[in-house]
């Protein structure tokens, strides 16, 4: 080990660097620092979720300084941090080109959850993810960007599965002096606290801070000891307690965050509401214009045209109702300062104003009081003008003022470890490649130009010149998927080692066949999901599995909600299916579902099926995580994938349509989704050539990178809602 002297000054502030650049989540995307944190303390960085500050709260001082002094360690760190440095110093982004008035009057982005990584746990499914990954490109492009949501600081529930294969829950204090946060101080020192009227009582709210590369979540957080304890515990868990907790959290988010922002200072140029949790932000903005002496009518007005509105669910469950007494009760104070009625106050969240058995629905206040809406997919923005065509009665429903911008996500924050090691190494050997920055993206970067992945990532000539087997062959990507199946299986394996007796080690390290055809299925067990639906076929699955020349497998993992009884049945089905029948073996259900496994899981297996009942997914986006990986979406024409697909990128369930009644729905989507496994799937996955390479499939994987990853991303989602949204009407593209 080659060992140098640096100077104590030296060393104090290469830690001092690496503490900030702990508490900057932009080293989850970046494959340097991670190697640093691990390599500092593997069982530390492995058994607390990969947390870059637990493991510096980990090392003393002393051990840290003694290890800085390893030349070629102190040169990884330096570079890291001259990477991150840099990051933040560029000034060659797209959002200075395209979106500099957003530098000076940020995007306000106001979500119940935001999924930034396992390390913070704040978000219970896709939403919160879209909102992390949302985040993450805004800084990448440098788009100024604000974001809003609650510290819940039990998180979301951690998952155990007992032993009548039922679904329980438990929860977790998490320390925020041992996570990615920072809490914001007032000019004192003292950690700023503002207030919000809830009920008739003052509630206090302090503030903690997570910087997401150049961008900024802020986490409110009600557990003050001015507040009694219903109140500290509005804060407490996602999504927790009754219709009452649940009204509570939505004015704190709503009208909190907007309180938030007028005491730091920061005028946005508009508020982006991520679902109808955050629409009562639309109300502190009334009262605002009111307090200002403007009239009710005009408040209203000019509220409308600073904000938007997206909606994410097509499931009538999944839109926030309180009826007029919870109304009441809780807007009670807010309502006198608005100096409406109770009635007034009503009509902005129902459809009908004058019906007054319609209970007030937050979707309905968000769409009333924005300029602009959106669904998260083609068609779901058409169910959504469906849905919602009584609110302008006077359209037809192909004009309903509701558009839609297709989810993504963050590629490089998915992308897991060795493939981003992967694709840099042919990054280093692929000479020029397009400027995504450019409009057509076909011009070509100087020799020596700083381009970050990010950029190369999300550009389709990179992925285009996956097509071409001179720069990638066959016998490299098949190793590579070898490589990734391989892993998952052994982490698999490790996962349920954890769960059962020393006796059965031997038979759970037998577990799976790194030569079978893997099948994964990842996600939030919602019912309409329909997770159990590939086993409606159980005794022609269990032929294919049985069948030692083509062999196939499965692994599976979700959560349901903690009060979703059927969701927990469909889990309880599988995990007896994978102990007491004949898929012994060759299902295996992954306990205790989150980020980490689902980065192994989109990265590992070979097919990545979605098979929820059409139209009610949304977009749908964990498929989107697959494809760098080399994994081929096996999906209902449903959400993203209806968009995606084109017949040569992977694999349909069905055609561009769908029966009114349910049960022909399930019935024939079982069918055609055993179809599509046996006469596609499997023959292509199996068709090899005299070398043992399936060269059409991975065709397939070729076709899937080139048109889906460097589409179904956030780095165009993000540009998308800039040009269309985000920027002045006056001025936008």
């Amino acid at each position: 080990m080659s060992m140098i002297a640096l100077s104590p000054e030296e060393l104090t502030k290469l830690i001092a660097d690496l503490n900030r650049l702990a508490r900057n989540i932009w080293w989850t995307w970046n494959q340097g620092a991670q190697e640093i944190f691990h390599e500092l303390s593997p069982r530390c960085w492995q058994n607390l979720y990969h947390n870059a500050v637990a493991v510096l709260r980990e090392v003393s001082d002393y051990e840290l300084r003694v290890r800085l002094q390893d030349e070629e360690f102190a040169r990884r760190v330096r570079q890291v941090l001259q990477d991150f440095d840099a990051y933040l110093a560029d000034k060659e982004t797209w959002g200075r080109q395209h979106a500099p008035a957003l530098s000076q009057h940020p995007v306000a982005y106001f979500s119940a959850e935001f999924g930034f990584h396992e390390t913070l746990p704040i978000a219970a499914g896709g939403l919160g993810i879209l909102a992390g990954d949302h985040a993450k490109s805004a800084s990448d492009l440098d788009i100024g960007f604000i974001g809003i949501s609650l510290f819940y600081r039990e998180g979301y529930f951690q998952q155990q599965i007992n032993q009548d294969n039922w679904q329980t829950e438990y929860y977790t204090l998490l320390n925020p002096d041992n996570l990615p946060l920072e809490p914001v101080l007032d000019a004192r020192g003292q950690p700023l606290v503002c207030v919000v009227e809830i009920e008739l009582t003052d509630v206090y709210f302090q503030v903690w801070r997570v910087n997401v590369g150049r961008a900024v979540v802020y986490l409110l957080d009600s557990n003050r000891p001015e507040n009694p304890q219903h109140h500290r515990d509005l804060t407490r868990r996602v999504y927790g307690g009754d219709n009452t907790m649940r009204i509570m959290q939505e004015v704190l988010l709503g009208v909190g965050g907007v309180r938030l922002l007028r005491a730091l200072g920061v005028q946005p140029s508009v508020f982006h509401m991520n679902e109808g949790h955050a629409a009562f932000l639309t109300l502190e903005l009334v009262r605002e214009k009111l307090a200002a002496g403007r009239p009710f009518a005009d408040a209203v007005a000019k509220t409308r045209e600073q904000c938007i509105f997206t909606t994410h669910t097509p499931v009538e469950a999944g839109h926030d109702r309180f009826n007029q007494d919870l109304m009441g009760y809780a807007l009670r104070k807010l309502m006198g300062q608005l100096k409406i009625s109770l009635e007034t106050l009503m009509g902005l969240g129902r459809v009908n104003p004058a019906d007054d058995a319609e209970s007030f629905c937050m979707t309905v206040l968000g769409l009333k009081l924005s300029r602009a809406a959106n669904g998260v997919s083609e068609l779901h923005g058409r169910v959504s003008r469906q849905m919602w065509h009584a609110l302008w009665p006077d359209k037809p429903v192909d004009q309903v003022p509701i558009g839609h911008i297709t989810n993504g996500i963050h590629l490089t924050g998915w992308m897991k470890g060795p493939v981003r090691k992967f694709w840099q190494r042919k990054l280093s050997g692929a000479g020029g490649l397009p400027d995504p920055l450019a409009s057509d993206s076909t011009s070509f970067w100087k020799p020596g130009h700083n381009i970050s992945l990010e950029r190369e990532f999300n550009s389709t000539g990179f992925w285009q010149k996956v097509a071409d087997p001179e720069f990638l062959s066959d016998e490299e990507l098949w190793a590579l998927r070898y490589k990734l199946r391989r892993e998952l299986i052994e982490f698999a394996r490790r996962r349920l080692e954890q769960h059962v007796s020393q006796p059965d080690f031997i038979a759970f390290d037998q577990l799976l066949q790194p030569d079978a055809l893997t099948i994964g299925f990842a996600r939030r067990f919602a019912t309409y999901k329909r997770a159990p639906l590939i086993f409606d076929q159980f005794d022609n699955i269990v032929k294919l599995i049985r069948d030692r020349r083509q062999p196939v497998q499965f692994i599976f993992a979700g959560k349901a909600h903690p009060r979703d009884d059927d969701g927990k049945r469909y889990i309880q089905r599988i995990i007896h299916l994978s102990k007491f029948s004949d898929l012994k073996g060759h299902l295996v259900f992954i306990e205790n579902y989150d980020i980490h496994v689902a980065r192994q899981m989109a990265s590992g297996c070979d097919v990545w099926l979605n098979n929820p009942r059409r139209p009610l997914e949304a977009s749908g986006t964990s498929g989107q995580k697959a494809g760098c990986h080399g994994c081929l979406n096996l999906s209902i024409m449903d959400g993203w994938w209806r968009e995606g697909f084109d017949g040569t990128n992977g694999f349909a369930i069905g055609t561009d349509n769908h029966p009114d009644s349910i049960e022909e729905q399930d019935r024939l989507d079982s069918a055609n989704l055993f179809k599509a496994l046996t006469e596609e799937v499997i023959p292509a996955f199996y068709n090899r050539d005299d070398r043992g390479i399936p060269r059409q499939w991975l065709q397939l994987i070729r076709r899937a990178m080139v048109t889906l990853v460097p589409q179904y991303n956030t780095w165009r989602m993000v540009q998308e809602y800039t040009r269309k949204y985000y920027l002045p009407p006056q001025t936008g593209k």
